[in-house]
């Protein structure tokens, strides 16, 4: 039975023996390509838009945006990059950014440029799954404004801190009607002490 022999192997005049000998030394070898490490910080930013492009909903989970002012103009660049076209992807910035229209809302999922799309993907659509459930199939401006602590709620159980939580909307959904009835006992119970 033969041995397996390391590889990759030197050519005869290459390698540690040849330049031992006086030979020519090995050529320098390409730079391995360098993987980033895994982490579950996924998400960089979440945003619902209106149809004119105006914030309705924001959360930011890095610093890649500090300001609110750097945050409005990365979203007005990115709805006139996304408003007329009819694609789910877009990369922009250095960035992955999943969307999606409704009526008159737009909703945005943004990623690092290495991120997965499927796992925006994902994420975006259990938002606006989520979002349809609780505004009752009616994904409208009109009616997120009226729902926006339940809006809040939703994306509060999907993603934190810019880790995924869950992606499935009846998860979501299940704890969301678990904390606001958490949060009307807490109300019934101080207004029976008082």
């Amino acid at each position: 039975m033969q041995r397996p022999e390391a590889w990759p192997r030197p050519h005869p005049g290459e390698g540690a023996s040849a330049t031992q000998a006086g030979g020519a030394a090995p050529p320098p070898r390409a730079a391995e390509p360098r993987f980033q490490e895994p982490s579950l910080y996924t998400i960089k930013a979440v945003f619902i838009l209106d149809n004119d492009g105006r914030r309705l909903l924001a959360k930011y989970y890095d610093d890649t945006f500090p300001s609110m002012k750097e945050q409005m103009v990365f979203e007005k660049n990115v709805f006139n990059k996304t408003s007329r076209t009819e694609s789910e992807i877009a990369f922009f910035g250095g960035m992955t950014i999943v969307y999606k229209s409704s009526t008159d809302l737009f909703l945005y999922v943004v990623g690092s440029s290495s991120e997965n799309e499927l796992m925006l993907m994902s994420v975006l659509a259990c938002l606006f799954d989520s979002l349809s459930h609780i505004l009752r199939k009616n994904v409208e401006k009109r009616w997120l404004l009226e729902n926006m602590d339940g809006a809040f709620l939703v994306l509060d159980e999907i993603v934190d801190g810019g880790v995924i939580l869950e992606s499935d909307p009846q998860q979501v959904i299940q704890k969301v009607n678990f904390r606001v009835l958490q949060s009307a006992k807490e109300q019934i119970k101080w207004s029976l002490l008082k």
